[in-house]
């Protein structure tokens, strides 16, 4: 039985640039409703916290949490931001790309508040001079004091905000999903683009000083997996992007339930052709075997010639009509000097920048020199535009000017003489049939992906894949498991909780169930959930319990250390 084709196109989707949304009277009567922003790593989600049917209960804005600033062209318009989804495509400007956040946590404010401009801006905030509506922000669990600081600085002294309340995004995701009949302890796997965390919570309440972070994530998946493909195919370098890594992250990898069984089955040639995803790269047919005949290529080569010649000519052109604009201006203010009109001249010097009437006879020098020689320069381009259009085609040269024939005497004499002369003609090959090799052009530009839709999620439980000298997930869910007693362990592996983009792989699941398998004693039970949203829960969490959140008001005095040592620890789940 043959195998199934599976090959795979990238889709290589552009981002629409987000629209500027008009708010619903609902989000500023009776008073201006919380506003919860999902301040992701990867992406940023923003959306009302309001309880009116006629305000969606999802955020309204999701976007990358990019931006790029460009230098601008040289002499014209100054430096241009594009944030989140107005870039289009990330890869023509990966080398502008920059995030704020290092390691899951906000480093780089200016770019942060880019990021809030953008949300604010698009969500239609009409008040002026500041931001009125409360603020519900995610964050990473064990967020610095110090980046939290710089955070508050931002909202309340640059946007005028009247409270903010933060949370983090991994509890907000395991309040969300959790179930009646679930415990309210258990053990939190939050992995995400950049980072990471496995976190205990006891009795609703989170246990923050034997929380774990790994450094690995997505990004660093995205990246491994690139390095792979770009070592095994050296001549699409360039076609292998990350944005095309996270493709096939997102739609084709996933988690080996036994990693080291799962690489010797793509050892049979049976199995890697049952399972092998071949993804298509655009290419073009004219690349290779195209036959364009040399008299349309030279056509195209002449009519690409005019078109410079004309652009240029009308750049000269311009250039002249601003020069000689230039030009009049300042014979213009000479005259003023000749008419004895010193007020209006010393008046236009300051105008025109000048401090003497000396500069400003150099400028008129220079000018009218620029001038000149811009006139010749559209002259002699004429002349050639001209010159140019003559056909060049050789023609075949007359032999015979006189127009004189041979006579029959002369050419029955030349061919007496002609046997002595004859050399040996090589006999003429009879052209044969040869069969030449078919060139499979479609399948030249086709990635295959056998073990690497399995090694690059691996990193997250082996990151010494990629030599990086940490603990992975098992080895670190072992570890804090090994903090507590027999009895606390018991109570927390019967609710291990899976949330995060980076959790979304297809097996996971079923990984973390072995793991766990094997590091807990004979017959003991756990349970392993997953979220039922693992990228938008945190946000639906953040609407669902903005009347409960703690929120801080600009006027408050500095936290204590009891109310800093409250902050650390998420809301207390409901029984």
């Amino acid at each position: 039985m043959a195998a199934p084709t599976r090959v795979f196109a990238f889709r290589d989707a552009r981002w629409a640039p987000d629209p500027v949304l008009a708010p619903s009277a609902a989000v500023r009567s009776p008073h201006p409703v919380p506003l919860v922003i999902d301040n992701g790593s990867f992406q940023t989600r923003a959306g009302w916290a309001c309880p009116d049917p006629a305000v969606p209960a999802e955020p309204l804005l999701r976007f990358r949490s990019l931006a790029a600033r460009s230098r601008g062209a040289r002499g014209g318009a100054g430096a241009e931001t594009q944030v989140g989804n107005d870039l289009g495509s990330p890869e023509p400007l990966r080398w502008l790309l920059r995030s704020p956040f290092d390691r899951n946590v906000p480093v780089q404010l200016e770019l942060q508040e880019l990021l809030l401009d953008h949300v604010f801006q698009r969500l239609g905030v009409s008040s002026q001079g500041c931001v009125d509506h409360p603020i519900v922000l995610t964050e990473a669990v064990c967020n610095p004091l110090y980046s939290r600081q710089m955070m508050s600085e931002l909202l309340f002294e640059c946007y005028q905000v009247p409270k903010v309340s933060y949370g983090v995004d991994s509890l907000y995701s395991f309040y969300h999903s959790r179930r009646q009949s679930w415990p309210c302890s258990g053990l939190v796997i939050s992995s995400g683009y950049q980072c990471t965390h496995i976190l205990p919570v006891l009795e609703g309440r989170l246990d923050a000083k034997n929380c774990k972070r790994i450094n690995l994530g997505g990004c660093q998946a995205a990246v491994y997996l690139q390095r792979l493909l770009q070592l095994k195919y050296p001549g699409h370098f360039a076609a292998i992007t990350l944005s095309r890594m996270e493709e096939i992250l997102h739609e084709h990898s996933y988690i080996a339930e036994d990693y080291t069984e799962e690489l010797q089955k793509w050892r049979c040639p049976e199995y890697y052709e049952n399972n092998v995803h071949k993804m298509q790269l655009p290419f073009s047919n004219k690349l290779l075997g195209s036959t364009v005949a040399s008299e349309e290529k030279q056509e195209k080569r002449q009519q690409q010639l005019r078109r410079l010649q004309e652009l240029n000519a009308r750049r000269r052109e311009e250039k002249l009509q601003l020069d000689q604009e230039r030009l009049d201006r300042l014979l213009y203010v000479q005259e003023l000097l000749e008419d004895g009109q010193m007020d209006q001249f010393h008046k236009a010097l300051v105008e025109l920048n000048m401090d003497s009437a000396e500069e400003l006879q150099s400028y008129i020098n220079k000018l009218s020199l620029s001038v000149e020689q811009t006139k010749q320069k559209i002259l002699q381009s004429e002349v050639n535009i001209e010159v140019d259009v003559v056909d060049s085609k050789p023609e075949t040269p007359d032999l015979d000017p006189l127009g004189s024939e041979q006579s029959l005497e002369d050419v029955e004499s030349i061919n007496e003489f002609e046997p002595l002369f004859a050399e040996e003609q090589p006999e003429v090959e009879k052209p044969v049939a040869a069969v030449q090799p078919v060139f499979n052009l479609a399948e030249y530009h086709q990635l295959f992906l056998g073990t690497e839709r399995i090694r690059a999620p691996e990193i997250v439980f082996q990151p010494s894949l990629i030599g990086e000298d940490q603990a992975g997930i098992a080895e670190t869910m072992q570890y804090v498991l090994e903090r507590y007693s027999k009895e606390q362990q018991a109570l927390l592996v019967q609710n291990v909780f899976l949330t995060g983009g980076n959790t979304m792989y297809p097996g996971l699941k079923a990984r973390i169930q072995k793991e766990l398998l094997e590091m807990r004693p004979f017959q003991s039970s756990f349970q392993v959930h997953l979220a039922s949203s693992p990228v938008l829960d945190a946000w639906s969490c953040g609407w669902q319990l903005y009347k409960q959140c703690h929120f801080s008001h600009r006027s408050q005095q500095p936290p204590t250390i009891d109310f800093i040592r409250r902050l650390f620890e998420p809301l207390r789940l409901l029984n």
